[in-house]
């Protein structure tokens, strides 16, 4: 990523998948809920994909993070 921005997005993307390894959800698992494939997920995770806001909020909650307290972290 050469955006300004992508030091802060990486740690978006950081929280979201530690998150959702803590909580022991597969990229498969994840991505079921908004009915995506696994690939979803892992291009998010790779970098190869970025997030809208409503997919952030929505994985976020999904894997027991609030999004505020995300963003607080990247400011």
């Amino acid at each position: 990523m050469t955006s300004v921005y992508a030091q802060g997005y990486r740690r978006v993307i950081t929280a979201l998948k530690k998150a959702r390894k803590t909580r022991g959800i597969t990229q498969a698992k994840l991505a079921e809920a908004p009915g995506r494939p696994q690939s979803f997920i892992t291009k998010i995770e790779q970098g190869e994909r970025r997030l809208d806001v409503v997919e952030f909020v929505h994985l976020a909650r999904l894997v027991g993070l609030e999004p505020e307290e995300i963003m607080k972290g990247i400011g």
